[in-house]
């Protein structure tokens, strides 16, 4: 079968980011500078107690384990039942290298491939359909099983709270997802690395929840990271858990292929993972951030729909004719960078993702901007970003 290729030569779909490089231009040519508001990387620092763990294991000269010290595990499971009340005995962790790597790879280490299909969320983080398209499986975009009909899907991933839209999923909703796929044998992958970024309604829980599972993780598999709740993006620093055969299989292939954490990150993870306190007042100062972001978007007159969970609002201007490139255009005019809703997927035609991952001092910068904005005309022509 003749493989599938992009107009790069690529057969993996381009790199959303790499079209906002117009965009990205005009907002840095604002006379007080960007307010990049397109991506989720912290700006915080790390606490200063996880860089001490880091650095006081810097002179270990040894290869570290690639299922994790004993030490590690134990903080994995301990900080899983402290914040997400999971407390099942049942499964088994795994650290990996950063949670988008994980998910790239997980269809094919699992063995996936063209006779699979792999589901995803109608909006969705792009490494979804990345990870089933490196597997050669058929990806489908449903939020809903009963539109599956008969068909038994290999891998379902749920996110919640979602990217981009911070929507959450209920228990009741979850345990739907769970019974389905029990009844298919279908590995559900749980995206959860906003879980502990709850902002407004229902309380964001975990699919190792056992109000969700009955404590039974069977192909259930939740994916979590440090990077969201301790700013440890860099440190490269996540965790699987859930169906111990699962990661068993992970483990192995995991091992034959080199994908281990480095030893200091699984100290520093150790620490991060053992302390609360520091996830606390970063998510205090999301909260506060979130407050003046949204209230300046909405008096700009935008709507923020779902954005109940996460880092991001998920905004839309709401007019006939001007969709979420439009609103990047009109944002960059004013130096703010955000990023169009069609990255997730094609029902974000007309929405913006703005993320909270900005300095206090940027954060103010942006809605003082957003004051400036003029009503949208949708008859007005816009500069299609590079």
């Amino acid at each position: 079968m003749a493989i599938q290729r992009n107009s790069a030569g690529s057969r993996l779909p381009d790199f959303p980011w790499d079209s906002l490089a117009g965009a990205k231009a005009k907002a840095q040519a604002h006379p007080d500078g960007i307010v990049d508001l397109s991506v989720g990387t912290p700006v915080d620092p790390v606490a200063p107690f996880i860089q001490l763990a880091l650095a006081e294991s810097a002179a270990e000269p040894g290869y570290p384990q690639t299922k994790g010290t004993e030490a590690l595990r134990a903080a994995i499971k301990g900080a899983m039942s402290r914040r997400f009340g999971v407390t099942g005995d049942a499964g088994d962790v795994l650290p990996v290298v950063g949670t988008k790597e994980a998910i790239a790879w997980l269809p094919t280490l699992l063995g996936l491939g063209e006779q699979h299909t792999v589901v995803i969320p109608e909006l969705a983080y792009p490494t979804y359909e990345v990870s089933a398209k490196l597997a050669g499986c058929t990806v489908v975009r449903s939020d809903s099983l009963l539109k599956l009909g008969p068909q038994t899907p290999a891998l379902i991933y749920i996110n919640s709270p979602a990217n981009p839209h911070g929507r959450v999923l209920g228990v009741d909703h979850l345990r739907k997802v769970v019974e389905f796929a029990r009844e298919r044998g279908t590995i559900v992958v749980s995206d959860e690395c906003y879980l502990a970024l709850g902002w407004e309604g229902e309380e964001p829980v975990s699919i190792l929840d056992p109000r969700v599972c009955d404590d039974d993780y069977t192909n259930l598999i939740a994916v979590h990271s440090l990077s969201k709740s301790s700013n440890m993006a860099s440190y490269r620093a996540g965790w699987l858990a859930g169906d111990a055969n699962l990661i068993k299989e992970l483990l192995e292939v995991r091992r034959h292929a080199g994908l281990m954490n480095p030893g200091p990150i699984q100290e520093a993870m150790v620490a991060a993972l053992s302390e609360d306190d520091h996830e606390f007042l970063q998510k205090e100062t999301y909260r506060k951030r979130r407050t003046i972001l949204k209230n300046a978007l909405e008096d700009a007159g935008f709507t923020v729909e779902h954005s109940e969970a996460g880092l991001y609002l998920w905004a839309t201007e709401g007019v006939e004719g001007i969709d979420g490139r439009a609103t990047v255009e009109r944002l960059a005019e004013l130096g703010i960078l955000v990023a169009p809703g069609e990255f997730y997927g094609p029902t974000g035609q007309n929405f913006v993702r703005v993320g909270l991952t900005a300095t206090d001092e940027k954060i103010q910068a942006a809605a003082q901007r957003l004051a400036e904005l003029a009503p949208a005309d949708p008859s007005a022509p816009t500069e299609p970003s590079a």
